[in-house]
């Protein structure tokens, strides 16, 4: 069959599971994270389970015959986002996940650490105040469906009367750089190691 465009399903597990694995699989920088992480759930914990747990109405899975192959997540208002997944989702995870060690600079540990400080909205959400994340694995990229996911997630804000949403994106992601900018994302903010992109709706 093609790809096909649907939304996630809170009640499947399935569809969580889906976003955790994609997470990683794409997780460096676009490519597999898997050989970096021994925890293989850290990255979905912060950057796509919290989105399908706490915001399913602005989330879509993209799947072809082989299965679930890539997702967009969303939070339409970041400030309240950032509050729910510091109550609601990020309290479990602290007591499941001890801080590491100073010393501990692994992979693992900074995710840890991540999950221990929490979601903060930035200044970009005063006038873009939707976030996302999107990731396709390797079969479904390059054939345009993260331009259809995209457009399907905007339809979805508009229609919540969002102004406008805005993302994060190591400046070692090149290609998702030049995807962003292609669709029409302008740089708000330069964080050094990553950079911020939004666009109005």
């Amino acid at each position: 069959m093609p790809f096909v465009i649907r939304s996630f399903c809170s009640s499947d597990p399935a569809d969580l599971a889906s976003l955790y694995s994609i997470c990683l699989l794409t997780g460096d920088s676009g490519k597999d994270a898997s050989q970096r992480y021994q925890d293989p759930r850290l990255l979905g914990h912060f950057y796509a389970a919290p989105y399908g747990a706490l915001e399913p109405e602005t989330c879509f899975m993209l799947e072809d015959d082989a299965g679930t192959c890539g997702y967009i997540v969303s939070a339409r208002d970041s400030r309240n986002f950032e509050a729910r997944m510091n109550r609601e989702w990020l309290p479990p995870l602290r007591e499941q996940y001890n801080m590491p060690l100073e010393s501990d600079r692994s992979p693992d540990a900074g995710m840890i650490r991540a999950l221990h400080a929490g979601y903060h909205a930035g200044v970009e959400a005063d006038l873009y105040p939707a976030h996302l994340h999107i990731d396709l694995l390797e079969r479904a990229q390059g054939q345009g469906q993260g331009k259809k996911l995209m457009h399907t997630l905007w339809a979805k804000l508009r229609q919540l009367e969002v102004p406008g949403v805005h993302l994060g994106v190591s400046k070692t992601n090149v290609g998702g750089v030049a995807f962003y900018r292609r669709l029409g994302f302008e740089l708000l903010e330069d964080y050094g190691s990553w950079e911020s992109y939004g666009i109005r709706l």
